[in-house]
């Protein structure tokens, strides 16, 4: 995989979020397929927020979105957005190890938008997904494709068969190599 897994600091967060990036990926049209009313859906790495907030709209007033993220400043960011809002009490913003998920709630869905090419440790995050995964739950990975070949990311689908997980289809995402799984 990718020797450098170095995550995207927070001097970028604001490239996370320009308008240009709704138009390429308007979170609810990726999204609307997988995620209901009611779930409980993780985000990894949530960064500033981009998926999180149309994921607790989503979600509604009976669901949760738990964002994750390992810098303390993204979950800041997102913190700031949804204070004083409906929102605040339907995402559970957690500050996760470097080494681990740190996620015990079973989930409905998982969300790992541009974050596996990150991962020190692909298969373990992968085993840690499968012990909150409720049946019949779905994860959707994306990477990138400037920064993930196609040869890593054929690599990285062994490492999810390896895991134990099905890819039941590859959504097409701009300028992303994609995957919908399920266990």
């Amino acid at each position: 995989m990718n020797d450098q897994h170095s995550v995207c600091p927070m001097e970028k967060a604001v490239s996370l979020e320009k308008g240009w990036r709704k138009w390429l990926h308007h979170p609810k049209k990726i999204l609307k397929p997988y995620v209901r009313e009611g779930m409980t859906v993780l985000d990894v790495g949530c960064g500033p927020g981009f998926f999180t907030i149309p994921l607790a709209e989503m979600v509604g007033q009976n669901g949760k979105v738990i964002a994750t993220d390992i810098q303390q400043g993204m979950l800041d960011k997102v913190s700031s957005k949804i204070n004083g809002t409906e929102l605040e009490n339907r995402v559970d913003l957690q500050l996760t190890p470097q080494d681990s998920l740190g996620v015990t709630t079973p989930v409905d869905f998982v969300l790992a938008f541009y974050v596996l090419h990150e991962l020190p440790d692909i298969e373990k995050f992968l085993r840690e997904i499968k012990t909150i995964l409720k049946p019949d739950g779905k994860i959707l990975v994306t990477d990138p494709t400037f920064h993930v070949s196609k040869e890593e990311f054929a690599r990285t689908l062994e490492l999810i068969k390896r895991a134990g997980f099905t890819v039941i289809s590859q959504p097409r995402i701009w300028f992303s190599r994609t995957a919908l799984l399920e266990s």
